[in-house]
């Protein structure tokens, strides 16, 4: 099977499968066991549908897919998080601080 032939665009015109209860249950998991949690929300492309990811205050970190830009904003009100474009305002430096540290800690394992 070709590589094209594994997923078929959805009716919006993405190959991507739309935000369901467990990108949900994740989404609210990761807000209620870390501290000083924002939120990025990631556009829709033409491969992915619209997702959050979610920082910590550490810069740890989780993404997963939402109901589009609404979704993401009506997720930030409900549980008290600041909700930001991240085309308008990138990630903030701890995500790639963070994701720096584990690079080196995975490199020092090996």
């Amino acid at each position: 099977m070709g590589w094209f032939g594994r997923k078929k665009k959805q009716g919006d015109g993405t190959l991507d499968r739309a935000s369901d209860n467990g990108d949900q249950r994740h989404l609210v998991e990761f807000i209620g066991t870390r501290t000083g949690v924002e939120a990025y929300v990631e556009p829709k492309t033409t491969v992915t549908e619209t997702t959050v990811m979610l920082i910590a205050h550490d810069g740890e970190w989780t993404r997963r897919r939402v109901d589009g830009p609404a979704g993401a904003f009506a997720l930030g009100r409900k549980y008290n998080v600041p909700v930001y474009e991240v085309a308008k305002v990138g990630y903030p430096q701890r995500k790639r601080d963070y994701d720096a540290r584990k690079k080196l800690e995975q490199q020092r394992r090996q």
